[in-house]
């Protein structure tokens, strides 16, 4: 990255599309170069606001790479039961049951429910700080997983590093997700069930904490009316059937 802060002086911003071609030839994925480019952009837009250089930012006009959208992988209820009976089975670390079961019941990322504080928690509701999107979030949960919570606190603490732990109890289950979404599945679940149950879409947006809506629109598609829709309204009519 430090030579492109020298050499992108004189606009030559096919450096950076060789660049990043070279790192696409060796198996970097189109999100890490994606993430990169937003870093750079915003180094360049500090150094003009500091009044280190004088010239345009060479990068604002080249375009991300396109993603393909991965399928969102999400649990079903009897893969809950399975994966939190395995949990309890065979995990070593404690604080691995009580993580799963906040990102289960509030849609939260593994590490914002890992780091939940007492004072995160009051009146049946649990309040998110220091999140990805730096905005604060509450979410209520019932009054049976809040007395577990404060118990498990009591108990053995606030919880560590659990995600390895939690990694090999989902290995010993019979549950198959795409590479990454291991833990981030949980937050998938939640979004999934809840939209499927009938729940709001822009209700969810805040529950989740996305900056945009497009986002959450994600899990549209699992709407009841949504899915009935497909039925009602496809080409296929039931005398097409007889």
């Amino acid at each position: 990255m430090r030579a492109f802060l020298r050499i992108e002086r004189i606009g030559r911003v096919e450096t950076y599309a060789n660049y990043r071609r070279i790192r696409l030839g060796q198996g970097t994925s189109p999100k890490t170069l994606n993430n990169e480019l937003g870093y750079l952009r915003a180094v360049y837009n500090e150094l003009r606001g500091l009044g280190a250089i004088d010239y345009a930012n060479p990068l604002s006009l080249v375009k991300p790479l396109k993603i393909q959208e991965r399928e969102l992988s999400w649990l079903t209820n009897d893969q809950i039961a399975e994966l939190l009976a395995e949990i309890r089975r065979g995990c070593d670390n404690p604080h691995v049951e009580i993580v799963t079961l906040i990102c289960l019941a509030t849609g939260a990322r593994w590490s914002e429910a890992e780091k939940l504080k007492p004072t995160g928690l009051r009146n049946g509701v649990i309040t998110f700080s220091g999140t990805k999107s730096g905005k604060v979030r509450s979410v209520p949960i019932t009054s049976e997983l809040e007395a577990k919570i404060v118990r498990h606190w009591r108990e053995h603490g606030q919880p560590n590093s659990a995600i390895t732990s939690f990694r090999r109890a989902l290995a010993r289950t019979t549950i198959e997700l795409p590479k990454g979404q291991a833990a981030h599945a949980l937050r998938h679940t939640f979004a999934s069930h809840f939209i499927q149950s009938g729940g709001n879409i822009l209700t969810l947006q805040r529950i989740l904490g996305h900056s945009s809506l497009a986002m959450t629109m994600r899990y549209a598609h699992l709407a009841p009316d949504h899915l009935q829709d497909a039925i009602r309204l496809g080409p296929l009519s039931s005398a097409c059937l007889r």
